[in-house]
């Protein structure tokens, strides 16, 4: 295990942890102060990984709140003899992407895995959705994603061109609401969705510098999902906590480290102790008439090949 990380942060961090698998790696987490980032924060120190901890402290709303709870993940990773820095910067602006990567490279010389989660909800039915809170939303979301993968992909590039090829590793966080739809979250599923198309296009553009980009669709307690799903994401008195942000953390950890080695453009939702590789728009039932079709023509082949084909997902809170 990487120096600095001893007995302490494996007892401390859970069962399972300590195995090194992401020692000499540093990590950036966005949106690290509490959920899903923070305990994707301490699942990778408990790896080995050196962590830079990105939280601007906000509420659900996007207010911003009067402490970053940043240095508070900083601390606990450090009182368990890991290593980490925290960033309070805004990653849906350009200077604030920038410092976040300058941040890595500037503590620890050097920048391995991105994992992109920062993210807050303003939901509404459609008709009673403000532009204000889809143009917010869209911002921390699909932007706060974009900027961070912008700049770190900009370094990593550099390195491979000069002869210095990563092993890099770009984690996305999608949701159940962009690969499925939900009501009352246009916004959010639009930005999720949106997210898994970035992957994508991401995987696809940088594989050739080293660097490889997948998503998860994670379902877990957090303080967005605690409001939406109250009753489901309840913890229980005793037993396994199935939506405990820790379960979603390993196949985070793992996709962000060097093991994940061929794996990229995937999409994994995780749930409980469930792992899913999910399979996205692909080719079904097709009509070819080999010339163009009438209204009435192709209204009749859509129906009869809808007939032929799966039924989708059922959206989330349609009932």
């Amino acid at each position: 295990m990487e120096k600095g990380m001893g007995a302490d942060m494996a007892a401390g961090m859970g069962a399972g942890a300590g195995s090194g698998l992401c020692a000499g790696r540093v990590v950036v987490v966005t949106g690290a102060g509490r959920g899903l980032g923070r305990a994707h924060a301490l699942a990778f120190a408990a790896e080995g990984a050196r962590l830079v901890v990105n939280d601007l402290g906000v509420g659900l709303d996007g207010a911003l709140a009067p402490d970053s709870p940043a240095a508070q993940v900083v601390e606990e990773i450090r009182a368990l003899g890991g290593e980490a820095v925290a960033h309070g910067g805004d990653i849906a602006t350009t200077d604030g992407a920038a410092s976040l990567v300058a941040t890595a490279l500037d503590t620890f010389g050097r920048l391995d895995t991105l994992v992109n989660n920062a993210g807050f909800l303003r939901d509404r039915m459609l008709v009673n959705l403000d532009e204000d809170d889809w143009d917010a939303v869209m911002r921390v979301h699909l932007k706060g994603h974009f900027l961070p993968l912008k700049h770190a992909a900009a370094h990593w590039r550099a390195e491979a061109k000069a002869g210095r090829t990563p092993s890099a590793r770009v984690v996305n966080t999608s949701s159940g609401a962009g690969l499925l739809g939900s009501v009352g979250q246009g916004n959010y599923s639009a930005a999720k969705a949106g997210i898994v198309g970035l992957t994508l296009v991401a995987a696809a553009e940088m594989g050739r510098y080293g660097v490889q980009v997948n998503a998860v669709a994670p379902a877990a307690r957090t303080r967005m999902t605690e409001a939406t799903f109250a009753g489901a994401m309840a913890a229980p008195e005793d037993g396994f906590d199935a939506m405990a942000p820790e379960n979603v953390s390993p196949v985070v950890v793992w996709l962000g480290s060097s093991t994940s080695d061929g794996v990229t453009g995937r999409v994994f939702e995780a749930e409980a102790g469930r792992i899913t590789v999910m399979e996205g728009w692909r080719p079904g039932p097709t009509a070819d008439k080999a010339a163009r079709w009438t209204p009435t023509e192709a209204g009749e082949a859509a129906r009869e090949l809808l007939g032929r084909a799966e039924a989708p997902g059922a959206v989330y809170g349609s009932g």
